[in-house]
């Protein structure tokens, strides 16, 4: 499906179970992924089997959606875009009123702010940073390509160290090895957040969960926390 978000055609894929009416569950991807990292393509099968939809997109200037990557990349931009996701499945008839956000690295920080202004009922994240100045973009670059395939976009310093504390219902995942985005960013979020809370330190986890056990826990623990806070409709088969 397609939508638009500041003039930008954005596209991407809503999976639905077989059911009525499902709580959906909205994916942010990473600073250079796309809808199609393997997080969220499993995570989307997971869901579905599990009674929940979900819709994975591409940000303005990824994948399939309109615009130039290094002149439209901004967290204010992409938490647009993922006001304007949310709004496009909360009006269609298909879907449930209540949703849940899932973030990864760069699409964590984009939940973060996003959550405050849409109050989900459940949010999880992975490996999100808190601000710019300690983080490490081109070691973020997709496997097989290079830093300088990937130019970081000129405007992306933030820091949301304020808006932390208006999270509630919050999965955190982080590796204490992340090369990319150091752990203490984990402590501070979840320090900051307010309870209902959990997270997840991943023992030698790197920033992309390369790990086969630790992706296994990953998706049992956020289908658990989202089964949670989600109603699955009665009719689910």
């Amino acid at each position: 499906m397609t939508f638009h978000s500041d003039g930008y055609r954005l596209a991407g894929f809503l999976h639905l179970p077989d059911c009525a009416r499902p709580p959906v569950v909205i994916g942010s991807h990473g600073l250079f992924g796309t809808s199609g990292s393997a997080k969220q393509v499993g995570l989307a099968a997971a869901c579905v089997a599990a009674g929940m939809g979900f819709f994975r997109f591409d940000h303005r200037g990824c994948g399939r959606s309109s615009g130039d990557f290094a002149r439209v990349t901004t967290l204010e931009g992409r938490v647009q875009d993922m006001l304007a996701a949310a709004g496009s499945i909360a009006g269609r008839e298909d879907t449930a009123g209540t949703f849940g956000f899932f973030g990864s690295s760069f699409g964590g920080t984009v939940c973060i702010l996003a959550a405050g202004i849409l109050k989900p009922a459940a949010v999880v994240i992975c490996a999100a940073p808190v601000r710019s100045g300690d983080i490490e973009p081109a070691r973020a670059v997709p496997d097989g390509d290079s830093p300088e395939d990937h130019p970081r976009p000129a405007d992306l310093q933030f820091d949301v160290t304020g808006n932390l504390e208006g999270l509630r219902d919050l999965l955190l995942f982080h590796g204490d090895a992340d090369e990319v985005v150091p752990c203490r960013h984990a402590d501070e979020i979840y320090a900051a957040a307010a309870e209902p809370k959990k997270r997840v330190t991943q023992v030698g986890g790197d920033h992309r969960m390369t790990d086969p056990a630790h992706q296994k826990l990953f998706v049992e623990e956020t289908l658990y926390w989202f089964r949670d806070r989600l109603p699955v409709p009665d009719d689910f088969r």
